[in-house]
């Protein structure tokens, strides 16, 4: 029940920012406009981000108390959202974006004080400090949480269902150790409920609105800083191992894609259609089929984390379960049709 009027609220706040901004965006020209890569219909406002973003620092004046690991959160996070508007606005170079992410890296490390100090006994028995190159640790997993977030989203609802999934295992995991940051989680939850109304169409009158870089980038950030509060020895709410089923579908997606354009000698940032709802639809799935989908399977991977981490699951074989769970998605990527033809048979 003390989640009730914080959800409340924010879901409110949400989507009456929506409503209001969304002619002020048009108006801007902050809109995505169709594309050989983008097949929607029309000019979409690309508010997501800013109305969740509205949301969760509103409801947090009421709700969270204010602290100042808190307050550079909110800078932070601020400061990452505006990154997002201008890439949205005027496509920003990969440079400027990847400085402006380090930028933030830094001010949850040097800011605030929060980093991987260890990776936990992914080894075996001895557990593995990293010591001063957990700041370069924590460097990359911003980067990496940010733009796996950014990657994923590419069908309607996808970034949205797969952080809620996240979101939510992450308020399970943190209200297991009473930690205040657990709220933050929850906020998010409620203000992405009320933007994915609209980028669902759901219902059909509310008119369509995009997440857009901003809103990536900024779910991305929240979720690696409270990755990284989690697994911290002053709060422990988690092992590190456990962070990676928490956005398997995310860091798999983006490492393996990654690698295919490296592979193919082109830039890593490169944008196409070879992400894994690309697949889908090309093997003759529609993006809900495709959504639920892969929403399910995100769903069960971050299950499965938060069980193993319930019944303490030694941490070398969570860590060797994921290697392998992420060899057998790459090897599936190589056989997808064949695969999916015969799902298709069978559902």
């Amino acid at each position: 029940m003390e989640y009730v009027i914080p959800i409340i609220a924010t879901f409110g706040i949400s989507f009456v920012a929506i409503k209001l901004i969304k002619p002020i965006a048009v108006k801007a020209g902050l809109v995505d406009l169709p594309s050989d890569r983008k097949l929607h219909v029309g000019a979409i406002p690309l508010i997501g981000g800013i109305s969740i973003f509205i949301g969760v620092l509103m409801a947090s004046m009421f709700f969270i108390e204010q602290s100042q690991s808190f307050n550079i959160y909110l800078i932070s996070a601020a400061l990452i959202l505006f990154l997002g508007v201008l890439d949205d606005k005027y496509d920003l170079s990969v440079k400027l974006r990847i400085s402006a992410q380090i930028l933030t890296a830094s001010l949850m490390i040097f800011g605030a004080g929060f980093y991987l100090k260890s990776l936990g006994h992914i080894v075996g028995p001895t557990e593995l400090f990293l010591g001063p190159v957990g700041v370069v640790v924590t460097i990359v997993a911003v980067l990496g949480a940010i733009n796996a977030f950014n990657m994923v989203d590419g069908i309607d609802g996808l970034a949205g269902m797969l952080s809620l999934v996240t979101f939510s295992a992450l308020a399970f995991l943190l209200s297991r150790v009473n930690n205040d940051w657990y709220l933050l989680p929850v906020l998010f939850i409620a203000a992405l409920l009320a933007y994915l109304m609209f980028n669902l169409s759901w219902p059909k009158n509310l008119g369509k609105i995009f997440m857009g870089d901003a809103g990536s980038m900024l779910i991305g950030l929240t979720i690696v800083w409270l990755l990284v509060i989690g697994t911290s020895e002053e709060v422990s709410a988690f092992r590190p191992v456990t962070a990676l089923y928490l956005i398997s579908i995310p860091l798999m997606d983006m490492a393996a894609i990654m690698y295919r354009r490296l592979k193919k000698g082109v830039s890593p940032f490169k944008a196409d259609r070879e992400h894994l709802h690309h697949i889908f639809e090309r093997a003759g799935f529609n993006r809900r089929e495709t959504l639920v989908i892969i929403t399910v399977l995100g769903g069960f991977l971050a299950s499965l984390g938060c069980g193993a981490e319930i019944v303490n699951a030694p941490e070398w074989l969570m860590f060797l379960i994921f290697i392998l769970l992420f060899i057998i998605y790459c090897v599936a990527l190589n056989y997808v049709w064949q695969i999916l033809s015969w799902f298709r048979r069978k559902v």
